[in-house]
């Protein structure tokens, strides 16, 4: 009798062991299977994501070759107003222009470079041309002042610089802000077709900070003309 319920009982807990053997192999595999899943479309999104980020086209690289030297004119005018504006409201502003162009020229140049693009040099800013731009035609950017003598939107000619760089107290200070003006107007333009034709994330959002920014300072550089 007890040989015989001993026997039994050996079998149950063998079928018991079994089952829980089964069922932890099987709790393992769905788990390794979702785990598997779950990486997998995680590997999937980052990769769609940075593709998106990463994605740029033409426009892209004109906004950020030509927009380098249409910062770099405007900070060469800001520097001249630290010793020659009369007025603290412009040298307030010119402090502004400076602090605030200076760090997207060198995100711009970190795109060209990341992207195997020229980044323009200095000279670019005097000459006030796009890089690569054949001027034999005489082809010009949609918007340009043609009296500035510049080949983009608002961008000064030498004899404006030179002209600017010779005055002094409030004449500076006019004249500062009339070309301030004009040279932020072709940044905003310069700054919509970016929005409107560029695929690269972070140059469409930086083109509207431009919009915003720089729209927000011609209202105030005309306050200051007394035009408004």
């Amino acid at each position: 009798m007890r040989t015989t319920r001993s026997l039994t009982r050996r079998s149950v807990l063998a079928a018991v062991s079994v089952t829980a053997a089964l069922t932890l192999a099987a709790c393992g595999a769905d788990s390794d299977g979702g785990d598997a899943a779950a990486s997998s479309s995680s590997t999937a999104a980052s990769s769609a994501s940075a593709g998106a980020v990463g994605a740029h086209n033409p426009q892209d690289v004109s906004f950020a070759q030509g927009m380098i030297p249409h910062h770099r004119q405007a900070l060469e005018m800001a520097e001249l107003a630290a010793g020659r504006a009369s007025s603290a409201q412009v040298k307030d502003l010119a402090s502004r222009i400076e602090k605030a162009q200076d760090p997207e020229i060198q995100t711009m140049s970190g795109w060209l470079t990341s992207w195997g693009e020229k980044v323009p040099s200095t000279s670019d800013a005097t000459a006030g041309s796009m890089p690569g731009m054949d001027h034999s035609g005489g082809g010009t950017m949609p918007g340009m002042d043609h009296s500035g003598g510049g080949a983009m939107p608002g961008m000064m000619g030498a004899s404006d610089m030179d002209e600017l760089a010779k005055t002094s107290g409030k004449e500076f200070d006019a004249q500062f802000l009339a070309m301030m003006v004009r040279h932020h107007q072709g940044a905003v333009d310069m700054a919509a077709v970016e929005k409107s034709k560029g695929a690269y994330g972070p140059a469409k959002t930086m083109a509207g900070s431009v919009v915003t920014a720089q729209t927000a300072e011609i209202a105030e550089m005309n306050r200051l003309l007394g035009k408004s």
